[in-house]
């Protein structure tokens, strides 16, 4: 028996749209502060916050299906799921992409930006 632990592999993204064909690499940031160093002349004072907006970013594949307006326009939660057991959750989150559709391999690049802090659920 291998004591190796799944890493990767699968992502299904749910939105306000239904669940949408993920493409492939989603990344992903819960958000909150950041900690920066304050500089003078003479060296680091300390440190200071940051704002980290939370966010999903990824792309989506595009078949007759699809109403890209929707997910352009589209309000609401979001959800990653990962095949390693995670779920990643924005609430009150809005798609701040473009929606522009590459038709070669018919991709949707999305973002989806919340001002609230994600939430990891194991």
């Amino acid at each position: 028996m291998s004591n190796k632990k799944l890493r990767a592999g699968t992502a299904y993204v749910r939105s306000s749209s239904g669940m949408l064909k993920a493409k492939g690499h989603f990344t992903y940031n819960l958000g909150g502060k950041n900690k920066k160093a304050q500089k003078g002349v003479d060296g680091v004072h300390g440190y200071g916050f940051e704002v980290q907006e939370a966010f999903i970013e990824g792309e989506i594949t595009v078949d007759g299906n699809t109403d890209v307006k929707k997910i352009k326009d589209e309000e609401g939660t979001v959800q990653l799921d990962l095949e390693n057991g995670k779920t990643i959750v924005l609430r009150d989150a809005w798609n701040e992409s473009e929606g522009t559709v590459e038709t070669e391999e018919n991709k949707l690049p999305v973002r989806w930006v919340s001002v609230s802090e994600g939430e990891e659920i194991k």
